[in-house]
């Protein structure tokens, strides 16, 4: 199987590997992945949790075709809700 390469400003491999879901039990809307996002690939979204019947924010893909491969949101992510996987060719 083989997947997408870029190469680094020096001139070394890269795989990039791009957003595929986010937790959203997991995710608690501190929107820091949302700031660290340059592309636009997340937005904020209310759920309604049913269990407790209450409202929170929670972050969704809005734009996944923008994204870049980085993995920026991920790291910024503190209860690392998201799950990356590289792009096959």
């Amino acid at each position: 199987m083989a997947f997408l390469i870029g190469k680094t400003k020096e001139g070394k491999d890269w795989t990039p590997t791009f957003v595929e879901t986010i937790d959203i039990e997991k995710c608690i809307g501190c929107g820091r992945c949302y700031k660290s996002c340059a592309r636009k690939v997340l937005a904020p979204e209310d759920f309604e949790d049913e269990e407790t019947e209450s409202l929170r924010m929670i972050m969704t893909l809005s734009n996944g075709g923008n994204c870049i491969g980085c993995a920026g949101c991920g790291v910024a992510c503190p209860k690392k809700c998201f799950s990356f996987k590289p792009m096959e060719i």
